[in-house]
């Protein structure tokens, strides 16, 4: 009777994925959801319209791969991060400089990994570096984009920077942190980031599908690809490929984008999140895990936790019925990751709301998504 009652109320899902494809929000969706009732897990899953429009019609599926974009910084890098604090390679209050010189330049000397990973350190929250490379290209006829020199360039041109805020003063929510991020996890594993995570977190959890793409897939392999849009710089549909400019111009590997995944391997890293926090596996450190969810008001009030988002009293992307121990992030080509700590509900939602939509839209549907799926798991 009550898995009766719990079907029917999850068949709303798939009437707001439905609406939303019809009003042009988005092409399609997969969403996956799991969560522990009463010792039993209990499962849904959605998968709606299609993974591609144009150059050609792909339907939407359970397997298809997605450009996480800044879930990258989550899953990866502050997974990085977490992993080489508990191996006491690092320490959150280290400076960066301390790792990375040339970041201490302009009064920068006192900004540490903590600041980086609550987006209080006072970097400038984003600039377009791929357009700096694309005007080189265009006067000096030479090759940028993608290439070794721009990824060290556009490190080099954040670490000469000055800051725009006090340390620890304001959470103002931006990539270039995390760009700094990634170079850190480098530079003390010894390793590219895509590499260390690869063997690090994505093999070990069972993501086998979770990568980094330094060059475009294929033409036999893009159509396992969701795309997004109709990029104006590269004159082509993004589709295989990292659609996040920065990224891009840094070959693919970022520490704040450029990770692709499938529905199945963002659930199998939200759950095994879940079984560290329970003690149910040791796959992850729980100690640290603890550490990283908690709110480390850097400022007072700051609803980040280390690299990750918490539910935010006035609104969240996380809906009404996730815990306060919660930890979540959204990624701009319409993804979304949203974990109940206490209790053990994952929710994952991967869209490709930007490939070709016909109109602009503010995409509230997340949290229309995140509070039916929550209501139907309580019937």
């Amino acid at each position: 009777m009550r898995h009766a009652a719990i079907r029917r109320k999850l068949a709303k899902v798939d009437r707001a994925l439905d609406r939303a494809i019809e009003a042009a929000e988005m092409p399609g969706a997969v969403v996956l959801a799991r969560m522990q009732r009463d010792g039993e897990w209990l499962e849904h899953l959605s998968v709606r319209g299609l993974a591609v429009t144009r150059p050609e019609r792909v339907p939407m599926a359970r397997e298809t791969i997605f450009d996480l974009a800044s879930l990258t910084k989550v899953i990866a890098t502050t997974t990085a991060l977490m992993l080489l604090l508990d191996e006491d390679r690092l320490a959150l209050d280290d400076p960066v400089a301390k790792v990375l010189p040339h970041f201490g330049e302009r009064d920068k000397e006192r900004v540490t990994l903590r600041h980086l990973l609550t987006h209080s350190s006072g970097l400038h929250p984003w600039r377009g570096f791929h357009e700096t490379l694309l005007e080189r290209e265009r006067k000096k006829g030479e090759h940028w984009i993608g290439t070794r020199a721009a990824r060290d360039w556009i490190l080099e041109s954040i670490c000469r920077s000055a800051l725009v805020h006090e340390s620890g003063s304001a959470a103002v929510y931006g990539d270039l942190d995390f760009i700094v991020l990634g170079a850190v996890v480098e530079a003390v594993s010894g390793k590219p980031l895509d590499q260390f995570c690869g063997e690090r977190i994505f093999a070990p959890l069972g993501m086998h599908e979770t990568r980094f793409l330094r060059a475009p897939a294929s033409e036999a392999e893009r159509g396992r690809f969701a795309a997004t849009e109709n990029c104006p710089w590269r004159g082509r549909i993004v589709w295989g490929e990292v659609h996040d400019p920065n990224a891009a111009a840094m070959g693919g590997v970022a520490g704040h984008a450029g990770l692709f995944a499938t529905a199945d391997d963002v659930m199998r890293f939200g759950s095994a999140l879940l079984d560290a926090w329970h003690g149910r596996s040791t796959a992850l450190p729980r100690e640290r895990l603890l550490e990283f969810a908690r709110r480390q008001q850097l400022p007072a009030g700051s609803d980040w936790a280390l690299g990750w988002d918490t539910p935010s009293a006035g609104g969240s992307s996380s809906g009404k019925h996730f815990s306060a121990q919660s930890i979540g992030h959204l990624g701009f080509t319409g993804t979304s990751l949203w974990i109940d700590l206490d209790a053990d509900a994952v929710v994952v939602m991967l869209t490709n709301r930007i490939h070709l939509v016909a109109k602009k839209s503010k995409f509230t549907l997340r949290t229309e998504i995140h509070d039916l799926v929550r209501e139907a798991f309580a019937a």
